[in-house]
């Protein structure tokens, strides 16, 4: 990858917008709400800042190293010292250039949003509804692992234990980021446990990460919703309660319906809608700017559609294949808790900016 192109002006521009700010948070005088502002955006240009300033380092211990070895009146041992030293040094740079890039490409204003999390049971019947199960636990145990709150806002279960479809919200830093490349089909090949001849079955489940969206990121009209009130039931069939307190809505320019019905309070189950209903629109929005974008190209590590087969987990080879970057790891038990599932996701995010680097490297 080619980063001598790096745009010396934009970087001084940073630093004298981070040292801008320093000089406005230390002088005082500032409303709470502008001092939040400007604190936020200091805390995300501050490790930019200490990017550069390592590789300006870096590249002016190259260039003294140069003149050292290079110079004549030193002894052959100093300038011996000098020449190794220079190619360690000279060997860090590229990777120092790419580091201040990748911090340099645009940011997807969504990646430090919320998550919402839904899981359903695809193809494969009661052992879909079990694998939909393990993705839903694999998340949670993840979301441990970062130190994430998952909260569950809906669960429709099997008589088996399996879930025809599951929904939480993923609530830390950087939680949109790190799971936005999980939307998609995930397929599954194992022994069912209620298998008596041993064989091996496929089956799927669909996974959608959408960025938790705002008041002020969704309008909604209420004229443009349809809400529907029902009563609840759970697996089988039975009523959860005798009351109508489930409730569905529907957005009918986009024809976006999403439905509720964990809580006893109508109340509670609209509110949980709506902020369902929000993040459909927001992520819907998201992807319509993206296409108009970038009409031309797809996106390179998948384009999030749930229609597309993204990753199987082969649990007869211990196995895990993401088929986007064909990368394929034996260490099913440790990704399926959720402890390993970085090893994967680390490698779409690199791909992600690799990719998004060669694209700025041809503009």
């Amino acid at each position: 990858m080619d980063t001598s192109g790096l745009p010396e002006a934009k970087l001084d521009k940073v630093i004298e917008r981070y040292e801008m700010l320093q000089a406005e948070m230390a002088g005082g005088g500032l409303a709470a709400e502008a001092f939040v502002k400007l604190s936020k955006e200091y805390a995300e240009i501050e490790p930019l800042v200490q990017a550069i300033g390592d590789l300006r380092r870096l590249r002016q211990e190259v260039a003294d190293l140069i003149v050292m070895r290079d110079d004549s009146s030193s002894d052959a041992e100093m300038r011996s010292m000098a020449e190794a030293e220079w190619k360690e040094a000279q060997a860090a740079v590229p990777e120092a250039e790419r580091r201040v890039l990748i911090m340099l490409l645009p940011k997807d204003e969504a990646d430090e949003k919320n998550a919402i999390l839904e899981v359903r049971a695809g193809t494969g019947g009661d052992e879909a509804a079990l694998f939909a199960r393990d993705l839903f636990e694999m998340y949670r145990g993840y979301a441990a692992k970062h130190g994430w709150r998952f909260e569950v806002e809906s669960i429709a279960d099997t008589e088996l234990g399996g879930f025809r479809e599951a929904i939480a919200t993923i609530t830390g830093r950087s939680v949109f980021a790190r799971l936005k490349f999980e939307s998609g089909v995930h397929r599954v090949q194992r022994v069912p446990d209620t298998e008596t001849q041993g064989r091996i079955h496929t089956s799927a489940a669909t996974v959608a990460v959408l960025p938790e969206a705002e008041d002020v990121d969704i309008d909604i009209n209420e004229n443009d919703l349809r809400i529907d009130v029902y009563r609840s039931s759970g697996a089988g069939g039975q009523h959860v309660n005798t009351t109508d307190s489930a409730v569905r809505i529907t957005h009918i320019p986009t024809g976006i319906v999403v439905a509720q019905q964990t809580e006893r309070s109508q109340h509670k189950n609209k509110a949980k809608a709506m902020k369902l209903l929000r993040a459909k629109m927001y992520e819907a929005e998201r992807e319509r700017l993206a296409s108009t974008r970038a009409a031309d190209r797809k996106g390179q590590v998948g384009s999030g559609d749930r229609s597309e087969r993204i990753r199987t987990y082969n649990f007869p080879q211990g196995r895990v294949t993401d088929h986007r970057i064909n990368l394929t790891l034996y260490k099913i038990e440790q990704i399926v808790t959720g402890e390993a599932l970085d090893d994967v996701i680390e490698a779409l995010i690199a791909e992600d900016q690799a990719n998004r680097l060669l694209e700025l490297n041809r503009a």
